[in-house]
């Protein structure tokens, strides 16, 4: 649960009971279970197809190397930020419901709408990146009809548009469930979903290993002068692919922008610090050890032709059954993935608009609807407009710009050192009040500004590769 659409729960009385928790909310009810299945289901998306084609770009040595020590820094920080859940003592203190609430309780100030912009053009963005990587599954799903029809030399183009349209529809519908509490049975689909075709990618790239008899691939990756599916690699391309391959892998470790989120719906007792960190450290074990898997077998299988999307890109060709099996698994999932990243930023635009127009009947005011026996579903027509809008605005961006591998290297590079690095070592240090210049202190920064650095450069690999796919681009020709 992120925060409720209607009114300002602040206000009431602090009391605790079998329905509500101390601070007057709804009781919560997450478990370490409930809470590893939203963070898989955030964690392990359209990022892991991806993967192979990173560990392309830098090779058996960096590639490695690089997802371990992103996998680190990610359950590092993760953890200091799950100790800034509740400001002042960290099991007693003043619950934060969303990121933005535990930065305005530990940093204040112009940090708070710096993390707000940051955090939700994010989770904007990553909305555009499923909507993209779920018309690409469908596409691969309608090719490999089709060239079962005309032979496996058939490229059979696919316009990707319809299927982001479908997509948007789907995520209109799924988009009226009112708050992250109600979703914990889409999320454990999801996650279920995403060891599917992870799994399935990791089977088809071993099989493809015993077919080639040999593991492709080198030391450094791709090197310059080979000759790629895109074209042949100059030094500067090799650069610019080697600083995007770590925004994808920056990308695909992605979620401490919902933490919190994640975290306010586990119940409490034990202190919900504790049951985050065990979900934290159980969802980001199983997601390198999946990662780890899925790139470096998908590197073996193809070397330096590893595709951007493992599954849809013409990687694997047969069998066409369990192909289109993955990629519907890929779609299922993404479906979950986009509501968990969107809720928070769903929350804040409802949360703002009932405290600036709290006579606002539009806003407000919940109609209960009787659609199954039971719990009557409440329709509030704020939610409905606001949240169609969204979902049309990230469907016609995707059409617009349906570069996946760019976007998410873009998106990882952009979120990741604010969100995963910076703004939680800032809100521990506050916090715990960590001395400055001390060694603890010091370290902190390190790794701060370490990160940093790395963001900068995937941002510019990225931006680089968007801007050379808009040299033969045609709007809303999305052909795949």
């Amino acid at each position: 649960m992120v925060v409720q659409n209607v009114q300002d729960l602040d206000v009431l009385p602090k009391h605790s009971s079998d329905s509500f928790d101390d601070d007057g909310r709804p009781k919560r009810t997450g478990t370490v279970w409930t809470a590893s299945a939203h963070i898989i289901t955030a964690v392990i998306g359209s990022g892991v197809l991806s993967l192979a084609w990173a560990v392309a770009q830098i090779g058996w040595i960096g590639g490695p190397v690089a997802m371990l020590l992103f996998s680190f820094v990610t359950f590092y920080t993760s953890t200091l930020l799950c100790s800034c859940y509740r400001s002042g003592d960290s099991v007693t203190g003043k619950r934060n419901y969303t990121y933005m609430d535990a930065i305005h309780s530990n940093l204040g100030g112009i940090k708070v709408k710096v993390c707000g912009v940051v955090q939700y053009v994010n989770l904007f963005g990553t909305a555009i990146g499923y909507t993209i990587a779920s018309a690409i599954s469908l596409v691969a799903i309608q090719r490999t009809s089709c060239q079962q029809m005309n032979g496996p030399n058939d490229p059979c183009h696919v316009n990707g548009n319809v299927y982001m349209i479908a997509f948007g529809i789907v995520q209109i519908i799924f988009s009226q469930i009112p708050d992250f509490d109600q979703l914990w049975w889409l999320s454990i689909v999801a996650a279920v979903m995403s060891f599917a075709y992870s799994a399935i990618g990791l089977g088809l790239g071993v099989s493809k290993v015993v077919e080639n008899k040999e593991i492709k691939g080198s030391l450094t990756g791709v090197t310059v002068g080979t000759v790629t599916l895109s074209g042949t690699v100059t030094s500067s391309q090799k650069i610019w692919r080697t600083f995007q391959s770590l925004g994808n892998i920056a990308f695909a470790y992605s979620y401490s922008m919902i933490l919190i989120e994640i975290q306010d719906t586990v119940k409490s007792p034990p202190a919900e610090v504790n049951t985050m960190r065990k979900a934290t450290f159980v969802s980001v074990a199983v997601t390198t050890v999946f990662y780890m898997l899925c790139g470096c077998v998908g590197y073996a299988a193809f070397g330096d032709n590893a595709p951007g999307n493992l599954l849809a890109h013409g990687g694997f060709r047969n069998p066409y059954w369990l192909l289109d099996i993955a990629n519907l698994a890929i779609v299922i999932h993404l479906v979950g993935a986009y509501q968990v990243y969107c809720q928070p930023l769903f929350a804040f635009v409802e949360k703002e608009a009932s405290r600036r127009f709290p006579e606002s009947e539009f806003v407000t005011k919940e109609i209960k609807i009787q659609l199954f026996p039971g719990k009557p579903f409440n329709l509030n027509l704020f939610r409905l407009v606001w949240r169609t809008f969204f979902v049309i605005t990230t469907t016609l961006i995707s059409m617009l710009m349906p570069f996946f591998n760019d976007v998410v290297g873009l998106l990882g590079a952009i979120g990741f050192w604010p969100l995963t690095v910076y703004f939680p070592v800032e809100m521990y240090i506050a916090q715990k009040n960590v001395p400055r210049w001390g060694t603890k202190w010091v370290c902190l920064q390190v790794l701060s500004v370490t990160c940093l650095f790395v963001s900068v450069a995937a941002a510019a690999g990225s931006v680089i590769g968007i801007v050379s796919d808009l040299k033969v681009y045609k709007p809303f020709q999305s052909e795949f």
